[in-house]
């Protein structure tokens, strides 16, 4: 947004859109409002000379977001100056430093951290307000980790019940461009990165399934959710706001936030309501290998509506061929190069336990077998780098031929593979176990006891 037209925005918002029942009676409160709301120089200098004498570490949090978000160059540089002074940290107008700063110490608040959060990103987006407003004691994760991305709400516009069409019809598609596979109920659909990078999310109903498809371009992940939980079914958008660089989803209905890594209400009434997204199966591949595999898939149509340049690599072009980090997280873990590929894989319901298999590892080892708790898996990985896991149940498996679609167990029975399931002779199946491709640093942010293998 323009920092001109942000702060004709920002100075029209009034306390009184973010507190029902009046602001609250606090001095400091009234002080970091002006700042926010009021283009008056002496109410800016009355409000530093207050802070100056009373300064504490809860204002720490806000004083960073703010000068981040003020379009006004003079509280910007004060409110630097204070911070430098109080905590004995110089990083100038590096907000990553300072934000990694923040996020490696004890989160400290001022009980109404929640609504100042709202008036400050009420001038971006009205609808900013219910995410904060009233919820600083229903969040399972830090209020001052969630960092606006950029964008208004849905302003990466989701695709919802988007045109799909037959593969014979797809010629805007090479065969080496890549896709996002999945299978529902025999309903076999491609996703093509070249247009889903431009949205981020699809919203459809699929072997009649209501689902929402999930690409986070900065943490490289693509995460199918079935959305009806216990009848109810979910109608999710994109927030505008990140969490450790991973993208935030809202539901229209209650306007909370949603992890996008775990698929649960983070932040807003619905936490705590022991909800819980169904994880699907996706896989990356290439569009020859998904449409050899399954000549009858639909893949979307490029004809989506909007007008975006979907030609094969040009969204976030330089983001991807550099290994820096557009928003930071609290520490980076160098096992690996940042947006190192790496095939994340959870069991919930199961286990905490998590694990991250680098893609280059796999690729060297095309049956891989290991174990998450008490469930053990393999890992199959073709020639385009796809990755499929499925649960043993104690089957040992020593050969995988990906163009026949058949995998040898050690005692010489053929399994068929399918998207999500492999088959034995006698007609008994193993399930597909969930994962997906992830950056690194995106996984390890997020969970950061996982087990990796490299």
């Amino acid at each position: 947004m323009n920092k001109y037209i942000f702060a004709l925005v920002l100075f029209a918002v009034r306390p009184a859109d973010i507190w029902s029942q009046g602001p609250p009676e606090d001095e400091a409160y009234a002080h970091f409002t002006a700042l926010i709301t009021s283009p008056d120089t002496k109410q800016h200098a009355r409000a530093f000379t207050y802070l100056e004498k009373h300064w504490q570490p809860e204002f720490n949090s806000i004083a960073i977001e703010l000068a981040y978000l003020s379009p006004q160059r003079t509280v910007e540089t004060r409110l630097l100056s204070l911070l430098q002074k109080n905590t004995g940290q110089s990083f100038a107008r590096d907000y990553n430093k300072w934000y990694e700063w923040l996020w490696n110490r004890e989160q400290e608040l001022v009980p109404y951290y929640h609504g100042l959060k709202a008036l400050m990103h009420r001038p971006i987006d009205h609808r900013f307000i219910k995410y904060f407003k009233d919820r600083q004691e229903k969040a399972e994760i830090r209020l001052d980790e969630i960092r606006w991305g950029g964008v208004v709400q849905d302003g990466i516009p989701p695709l919802r019940y988007p045109k799909m069409i037959l593969a014979r019809e797809a010629t805007y598609l090479d065969d080496s461009n890549e896709v996002f596979g999945i299978a529902v109920n025999g309903d076999f659909r491609a996703y093509p990165k070249r247009i889903l990078a431009w949205h981020e999310m699809f919203v459809d109903t699929v072997g009649e399934v209501p689902v929402a498809g999930v690409y986070c371009t900065l943490c490289g992940t693509v995460i199918l959710y079935r959305t009806t939980v216990n009848g109810e079914n979910h109608s999710l958008g994109t927030s505008g706001f990140l969490y450790r660089s991973n993208k935030l989803m809202y539901d229209q209905k209650t306007q909370s936030l949603w992890s996008t890594l775990q698929g649960k209400p983070v932040v807003g009434p619905l936490v705590g309501q022991d909800i819980a997204l169904e994880y699907l199966s996706t896989v990356t591949t290439t569009w020859g290998e998904w449409k050899k595999l399954h000549p009858e898939t639909t893949v979307l149509d490029i004809n989506t509506g909007f007008q975006r340049d979907y030609g094969e690599g040009v969204a976030y072009k330089a983001y991807f061929a550099t290994d820096d980090l557009m928003f930071n997280v609290p520490e980076l873990d160098t096992s690996l190069k940042n947006k190192q590929s790496i095939l994340a894989i959870r069991i919930p319901g199961s286990t905490d336990k998590s694990m991250a298999l680098s893609v280059d590892f796999l690729k060297e080892n095309p049956i891989y077998h290991n174990a998450i708790g008490d469930t053990g898996f393999v890992v199959f990985t073709d020639s385009t780098g796809a990755n499929r896991v499925y649960g043993t149940e104690g089957t040992y498996f020593v050969k995988y031929n990906p163009s026949t679609g058949v995998a040898i167990d050690r005692n010489g029975l053929e399994w068929k593979v399918k998207e999500n399931t492999l088959v034995a002779p006698d007609g008994k199946t193993r399930k597909r176990l969930h994962s997906f491709n992830a950056f690194w640093f995106g996984w390890k942010a997020v969970y950061p006891e996982t087990q990796l293998i490299k």
